[in-house]
């Protein structure tokens, strides 16, 4: 068995309205993969309900990490079977720390009966937070509570150094940032780069992808993908626009 995230003939909707129309995609661990397309075409639909989103609604195809499917399995299972989402838009959730939040969570990963060690954990928190250029004093915040746009993202990417998922999906994770703060996101995820993780990137524009460095290029269109290539291809849509994209739906129409 083969180390990938697979998706074969994906169809989705939400309530009546039909968003992923047989959506197909295979990433291997290891690699990089960016998913770019125009608004409204259903690349944040994608990541919410590979990640189990009760609101987006599976009427038929697969989804596999690592051969096994997560389609029947709750929102908790599969972060536990390795996948992480990177939201477009993360939640506040006041009343609970950072250092709190990503414990809880590493604990539940553990065998029953095991716990972290505090002092192994606050350790290897700070390391991560300072390589991310987020304040220790952050530790104590509560979940997103007040957060300008980039230490919102910073802290996502914080969380999925600290969980280590086998595949993660950053939903437009260059939303809202500034260029200093976007390069120091795009530091964090490429520190994370590596054999044991394969990620999908979902973007509108090139400019991430000159930090982050993708192995496949998939323009989307009306719930598919339209087109694939290596990162000149993120180039050609930058410089065409989605118009473009239009013809290449029609063309693989």
């Amino acid at each position: 068995m083969s180390d990938k995230i697979e998706i074969k003939n994906l169809n989705v909707s939400i309530g009546d309205k039909p968003i992923l129309n047989d959506f197909s995609l295979t990433v291997p661990k290891g690699e990089v993969h960016a998913i770019m397309g125009p608004n409204g075409t259903g690349k944040s639909t994608l990541a919410k309900a590979l990640a189990g989103h009760p609101d987006y609604h599976v009427t038929s195809g697969e989804a596999l990490i690592d051969g096994e499917s997560i389609l029947d399995k709750e929102v908790d299972e599969r972060a536990r079977d390795g996948l992480f989402l990177a939201f477009q838009y993360p939640m506040e959730i006041p009343g609970v720390s950072i250092a709190n939040f990503i414990r809880a969570a590493r604990n539940a990963r553990l065998p029953e009966g095991e716990e972290l060690n505090a002092p192994a954990y606050y350790k290897e928190l700070y390391e991560k937070m300072d390589a991310l250029k987020i304040d220790r004093k952050f530790t104590s915040r509560s979940i997103n509570d007040g957060f300008s746009g980039g230490e919102k993202k910073r802290c996502e990417i914080l969380q999925m150094a600290m969980l280590t998922p086998k595949y993660a999906i950053l939903d437009e994770t260059d939303s809202g940032l500034d260029i200093d703060a976007l390069k120091v996101v795009a530091e964090g995820v490429n520190a994370l780069r590596g054999p044991d993780l394969g990620a999908i990137i979902i973007t509108h524009y090139q400019r991430l992808l000159d930090y982050i460095v993708p192995d496949a290029v998939h323009v989307m269109y009306d719930g598919r993908i339209v087109k694939s290539g290596g990162k000149e291809l993120a180039l050609e849509l930058e410089s065409k626009g989605y118009d473009w994209v239009k013809d290449l739906a029609g063309n693989a129409a």
